[in-house]
């Protein structure tokens, strides 16, 4: 048995409705409470930390530092002069210019971070499979297809702190189509992490909901279509679990306009996977409750021919993408 999350940046409890997004609300779903950075909105730099510790940014260390993630290694060493020479609008400006036109992410803190500091997470001791989570990098030589596509997108998504929302496209349709792609790789990823049957925990994110709500503040129709097809893309997922196995969804904060709400979101397949969750605080224990009520313990799947062909069209899935 499996539990499965999907962490989907973004997803706003606003913006998703039963009868239109059935697999984004799955059988139970609520808002709730996310944090705000000193920025003054979420941080996705801080808030997934947030979510597999269930500490607050400033327990767990990774905070946004005037809208800049300077833990970063390249950032880290200017921070210090910034701090000292340079005023706080400046200092962001600087920080976007690198982000934007270097190979600088501000999500790449590795997970031997966290064992470094004493932090505990919910993988912790566990059959866990963590899949392109911000701020929990397991190989940092190493990145996926969703990495690669944010590294080269150049004019397609550059900051700009001017613009709504903190960023502007050359197109944005051509835009839509790379984040979705990058949604439909790592969702592909936790499909065959759960097919394998070796993990008691797959925990997979993506960040193309986000980055097409940052862009798409003037066109709100192109911004609910990728909640239709992402719905879509859940259902797929959703269709792999076994009779036993749980599917959880949450997300770090909303998002409308162009930028980040103050409200997260939370569904499940069973209704003990949300109740009681509150914030992104209380997310961690909703997965550790959930994995102590049932023996999640990996197990190889018996191969039948219908899970024989799930795992192919899988794998062509991915094999399409080019991930494989």
């Amino acid at each position: 048995m499996t539990l499965v999350v999907l962490g989907i940046d973004a997803l706003d409890p606003d913006l998703v409705d039963p009868g239109e997004h059935p697999n984004l609300c799955l059988d139970h779903h609520r808002s709730i409470d996310t944090i705000d950075s000193h920025a003054g909105e979420p941080s996705t730099h801080e808030l997934w930390p947030t979510i597999i510790t269930g500490l607050s940014p400033a327990d767990h260390g990774l905070e946004l530092d005037d809208g800049v993630a300077w833990e970063n290694p390249l950032l880290r060493h200017g921070s210090a002069l910034a701090d000292r020479l340079l005023p706080d609008a400046l200092q962001t400006r600087i920080g976007a210019w690198l982000l934007t036109n270097t190979d600088a992410d501000a999500f790449r803190t590795p997970a031997t971070y966290y064992e470094e500091r004493g932090v505990e997470t919910v993988f912790d001791g566990r059959d866990a499979k963590p899949i392109g989570i911000p701020n929990y990098v397991v190989d940092p030589d190493a990145e996926d297809r969703e990495h690669a596509l944010r590294r080269s997108l150049g004019d397609l998504f550059e900051r700009d702190p001017e613009a709504t929302g903190g960023h502007r496209s050359s197109d944005p349709h051509e835009f839509y189509e790379q984040c979705m792609e990058m949604a439909m790789i790592r969702i592909a990823r936790a499909r065959r992490a759960l097919r394998g049957g070796r993990h008691e925990l797959v925990f997979a994110y993506t960040s193309g909901l986000d980055l097409i709500g940052h862009v798409t503040y003037d066109l709100p129709d192109l911004q609910m279509e990728a909640y239709a097809e992402l719905d879509q893309f859940v259902g797929e997922l959703r269709a792999d679990l076994g009779e036993d196995d749980e599917l959880l969804l949450v997300s770090d904060h909303g998002l409308q306009d162009g930028v980040h709400t103050h409200e997260a979101m939370i569904a499940g397949t069973d209704e003990r996977l949300v109740e009681g969750v509150d914030s992104v605080l209380t997310v961690r224990d909703a997965i550790e409750a959930a994995l102590s009520r049932a023996d999640h313990a990996a197990t190889e799947t018996t191969a039948t021919e219908t899970d024989e062909d799930r795992a192919a069209a899988v794998q062509e899935q991915l094999e399409d993408l080019g991930y494989m």
